[in-house]
């Protein structure tokens, strides 16, 4: 498995490119910017890729999925329609214009697998920061969106958001995971299931 981070508008989203070596097969782990940083890469790699898998609905990991080939499967949870309906009410406080509502393609659940090859990919739910919040895990590795980040979680504070919620999901949902289990988050710097368990203040 091969992994590329890029890290785009517009709040330094870390969206990633997950390449399944054997079949050349591909997913992107949320589209804040789809631009031609990514299609090089997709290009210089000769993959194909298949699927935007989606952590949760927020403005600033979608920006990029109206750039999206036709061909290519967007995937969220359905809990998080209303914050694809409503991307246009928070665009206009980051200074950005509006986009077409995006469109997705179909939903998964707690404990779906979506396959690449030989990658099979686990949808967690988490929600908390929002109720369609999902973590990715696949080959030790955790996508955990704005679940948890390297010693803090996500806000709370927007519709949707539960701090009683997000520290149970992860609780009982991340911190089961292996300790060596890579964290790459939404925003930041990656980090491990072991390190959150002994450093993470909030949870």
């Amino acid at each position: 498995m091969i992994t590329k981070i890029f890290v785009k508008p517009p709040l330094e989203n870390n969206n990633y490119l997950v390449v399944d070596e054997a079949s050349r097969e591909a997913v992107l782990i949320d589209c804040s910017c789809f631009d031609k940083d990514i299609l090089t890469e997709i290009e210089k790699l000769q993959i194909k890729l298949r699927f935007v898998l989606l952590t949760h609905g927020h403005f600033d990991h979608i920006g990029g999925l109206n750039n999206l080939p036709k061909n290519v499967e967007i995937v969220m949870h359905e809990a998080d329609m209303e914050w694809i309906n409503s991307v246009n009410d928070y665009l206009p406080m980051i200074g950005l214009p509006s986009i077409e509502i995006p469109r997705i393609d179909r939903f998964y659940a707690d404990n779906d697998i979506i396959t690449i090859g030989n990658t099979s990919i686990k949808v967690i739910h988490t929600p908390g920061h929002t109720q369609g919040g999902v973590c990715l895990y696949t080959n030790n590795t955790l996508f955990s969106g704005d679940t948890i980040f390297r010693e803090s979680i996500g806000r709370c504070d927007l519709p949707g958001g539960d701090f009683n919620q997000i520290v149970e999901s992860i609780e009982r949902k991340i911190f089961t995971l292996p300790d060596d289990t890579i964290i790459y988050p939404g925003h930041g710097k990656s980090s491990t299931v072991g390190w959150e368990k002994q450093n993470n203040q909030i949870v």
